[in-house]
C-alpha cells in the first residue's frame, strides 16, 4: 500500500503480517504487499459477523460529522472572541496545542479509529480556527471585510478539495510511488522552512520573510496550498485502498481525521494568502 503524506494515514496500525491491527488477517497483509509490486489488488480482510466492512458512505458520513463539529466549534469561537478579543489568543494557543496533542495520541497511539479522539480534535481545532480567522481578518492584520474573506477562504478550500477529488477519480493524475515521494519530500521541506522562519523571527524582524505578506510570503503560501492540494490525492488513494481491502467500518474515523487535518491546513493557508491582498 502506498504511503500517504498525511501522518494519520501513514501510521495506520499494522500487524506483523502487514495487515492493519484489528482490521484483518495476515493474508490481507500479504495481498497489500503484492499490490505494492504492481500485482492484483489485495484480498479482502477477514471480518467477523459483527464487523461490517468500510464503504464510501462511511467515509462521507464520518467526515461530515467531524467537519460539522469543527464548524460549530469554529463559529462559537469566532463569536466569543469577537465579543471578547482577549479570548482569541487563548483559543488559538489552547485549541491549537490540544488539537496537536490529540493528533499525536491518535497517530502514535494507534487510535485513529477512536471517534471520541477524532471528535475532540475537531472541537478544539474548531476553537483554534474560529479565533485564528478573527485574528487574520481583523484590525491586527489591517484587513477589511473580514467576514467576506472567511467565506472566500471556505469556498476556496472546498473548491480545491472537490477539484482534486475529480482529478483523482478521473485518473488525470495517477498516484504513484514517485508522486508520493515528491509530495512527502515537499511537505518535509515546507515544515523545515516554517520552523526555520519561526526561529529566525526571534532574532530578526519577519524572519526569512515567509509570513510577512511580501512577495516571498505570497509565493510560499502558494507553494503550501499546492502541496496541500496534492496531499489530497494521496489521502484519497489511501482511503480507496482501505475500502477495497474491506477494512472495518470504524476505520472511516481515521480517514475522516486525516482529511480534516489536510482541510484545516489548506484553509489556513488560503485565508492567510487572501489576507495579504486585503491589507489596508
Amino acid at each position: 500500500m502506498r504511503t500517504s503524506s498525511n501522518p494519520v494515514f501513514r501510521n495506520l496500525p499494522k500487524q506483523a503480517g502487514g495487515g492493519y491491527a484489528s482490521f484483518g488477517s495476515a493474508a490481507a497483509g500479504a495481498g497489500a504487499a503484492t499490490q505494492q509490486f504492481g500485482q492484483p489488488a489485495p484480498q479482502p480482510y477477514t471480518t467477523s459477523d459483527s464487523q461490517r466492512a468500510m464503504t464510501i458512505d462511511d467515509v462521507v458520513t464520518k467526515t461530515g460529522v467531524t467537519l460539522g463539529v469543527l464548524t460549530v466549534a469554529a463559529i462559537v469561537s469566532y463569536v466569543l472572541a469577537s465579543n471578547n478579543p482577549g479570548l482569541a489568543p487563548m483559543f488559538v494557543i489552547g485549541g491549537g496545542l490540544i488539537g496537536f496533542v490529540l493528533v499525536l495520541v491518535a497517530t502514535f497511539g494507534r487510535k485513529m479509529d477512536n471517534p471520541a479522539i477524532v471528535l475532540a480534535y475537531a472541537a478544539f481545532e474548531g476553537l483554534f480556527l474560529g479565533a485564528l480567522s478573527l485574528l487574520f481578518t481583523g484590525p491586527m492584520f489591517g484587513v477589511s471585510n473580514g467576514s467576506g474573506l472567511i467565506v472566500q477562504a471556505v469556498l476556496g478550500t472546498f473548491g480545491v478539495f472537490f477539484g482534486m477529488l475529480v482529478v483523482y477519480k478521473t485518473g488525470a493524475i495517477r498516484v504513484t510511488p514517485r508522486l508520493t515521494r515528491m509530495v512527502v519530500g515537499a511537505l518535509i521541506g515546507v515544515v523545515v522552512l516554517m520552523l526555520g522562519n519561526l526561529i529566525a523571527s526571534f532574532f530578526m524582524d519577519g524572519g526569512f520573510g515567509l509570513r510577512d505578506g511580501g512577495p516571498i510570503a505570497i509565493v510560499f503560501s502558494l507553494v503550501c496550498i499546492g502541496i496541500a492540494a496534492f496531499s489530497f490525492l494521496l489521502d484519497f488513494d489511501q482511503a480507496d485502498q482501505l475500502i477495497r481491502a474491506q477494512a472495518p467500518a470504524k476505520a472511516a474515523w481515521g480517514v475522516a481525521l486525516g482529511l480534516t487535518i489536510t482541510l484545516v491546513w489548506l484553509y489556513v493557508e488560503i485565508l492567510r494568502l487572501l489576507s495579504y491582498f486585503q491589507n489596508d
